[in-house]
């Protein structure tokens, strides 16, 4: 226990939750040679594979992670959203997450929480300790609140992100060097704040890890040109992952996760370009950039990543697919999508899940009709400007984000980390930090 705390007199027990988004577990588990303080992380406490949420995609898995309910609670489904009654779409900030945040219920408990770095929280909140927002903000200048957190993190050079552009290069060196030094800035901050032990909460995500997994996930899978510097940058995490723990009084609880898991990325497979050549989807015009420009005759169309709608009269302005056919033709799309196979002959969608199996909530009114789950190898986009890539293409990526696979390392041997998911971390920070909760207010329940 810090000095600080001991002279305010608080013993209400706190946790420190470090975020590694889109770490596998298997990474982290099949090395314990070169990961030794995620390994001594297990052996001392509790560790699994978990999954993640329908859709596994960054925008809406920390909202459901951070508030603990599914996107039909949230009102986030993805990096785009769609307008209600409208096609024009919107990239989800903080103030689109319809549910009450984990720091939130801290703050209304009375204690103190610091959150550093968590996507899908800009503009910063002003109701906590203090915040510096994450993946899409800004910039430090606007994404840190208070003013001496925004100074200090100027003053030490932090970034929001790394420069992910540079992972198109083919020689990934610059990458590498621009990625370790956000890594550093970024364990720099978090050491900074964790020593000064004045918070109940300490929240703080590392997304570096995600962006290294898309550029450099296949050579770690097959060994390839830059597996080395990939591991690497993995034993730095881990290195880092250690010291925190080492740092933290004896009252705080460590728990580490993911928000999904990674795999190899074989084929960027364009579904609005699938549903174009197949009669569902077309476009007014040749010279079209965004969903407000399909045409009255499309029946489905697709948001990133693999989120189908219909395009339903009564719902969509323009809408083509009556009410009474609604069941008939998401079926009929649903099995044209089961039978979609890539290049090299294997199905795209490892399963198609419909909306009422993945979402319920008061805000699914924009939720999709249907989300894919692809296979590992196709990752899923939606573009909507003329192209000539194709239905299935190759780029710079080669990593893609699972279903299944996320992390979770809880440093308490009661933790019982089986059969668990994303939703369920938010009940068990609370419950190990004694703030009391409704059994519903949660989607996931107490892993303890």
């Amino acid at each position: 226990m810090g000095l600080f705390d001991r002279l305010r007199g608080d013993d209400d027990p706190r946790v420190a939750f470090i975020g590694i988004d889109g770490v596998p577990h298997s990474l982290l588990e099949d090395h314990p040679d070169r990961f030794p303080n995620f390994a001594a992380l297990a052996e001392e406490g509790a560790s699994g594979d978990i999954d993640s949420i329908v859709p596994p995609e960054s925008s809406a898995c920390w909202p459901a992670l951070t508030t603990g309910v599914n996107p039909g609670e949230t009102g986030v489904y993805g990096f785009q959203d769609r307008e209600v009654g409208s096609y024009d779409t919107y990239v989800p900030m903080g103030r689109d997450v319809q549910a009450t945040r984990l720091w939130d219920r801290v703050s209304e408990a009375g204690r103190d929480a610091t959150v550093m770095n968590v996507p899908v929280t800009f503009p910063p909140q002003r109701n906590v300790q203090r915040m510096v927002s994450g993946f899409l903000s800004p910039g430090v200048d606007k994404a840190a609140y208070p003013d001496d957190l925004r100074e200090y993190l100027e003053s030490i050079d932090y970034r929001i992100d790394t420069n992910a552009k540079l992972g198109h290069q083919d020689d990934k060196s610059e990458f590498l060097d621009v990625s370790h030094e956000t890594l550093d800035r970024r364990f720099e901050a978090f050491t900074h704040y964790i020593d000064q032990d004045d918070w109940d909460l300490f929240f703080g995500v590392f997304m570096t890890t995600d962006r290294v997994n898309h550029f450099l996930f296949k050579d770690y899978a097959e060994e390839g040109e830059y597996y080395e510097e990939f591991m690497e940058f993995y034993e730095k995490v881990d290195d880092y992952v250690g010291q925190i723990r080492e740092q933290l009084p004896e009252d705080v609880t460590l728990v580490v996760a993911s928000d999904h898991g990674f795999t190899v990325q074989d084929y960027e497979v364009d579904i609005n370009q699938w549903l174009q050549d197949e009669g569902w989807l077309s476009f007014d015009g040749d010279d079209h950039e965004e969903l407000a420009d399909i045409s009255d005759a499309t029946r489905a169309y697709s948001l990133i990543p693999g989120r189908l709608y219909l395009n339903l009269e009564g719902r969509e302005p323009r809408g083509s697919v009556p009410q009474a056919d609604y069941e008939a033709v998401r079926a009929e799309l649903k099995a044209d999508i089961e039978a979609l196979e890539g290049p090299n002959g294997k199905p795209v969608a490892q399963r198609v899940v419909a909306k009422e199996e993945a979402f319920r909530g008061d805000h699914d009114d924009i939720a999709p009709d249907l989300v894919i789950i692809p296979n590992h190898g196709f990752d899923l986009k939606a573009k909507f400007k003329p192209h000539d890539d194709g239905v299935f293409s190759t780029g710079p990526r080669n990593g893609m984000h699972s279903f299944e696979n996320a992390t979770l390392f809880v440093d308490d041997p009661d933790a019982n980390i089986v059969e668990a998911d994303l939703l369920d971390i938010a009940p068990t920070i609370l419950d190990l930090m004694d703030v009391e909760y409704a059994r519903a207010d949660f989607d996931g329940g107490c892993l303890i």
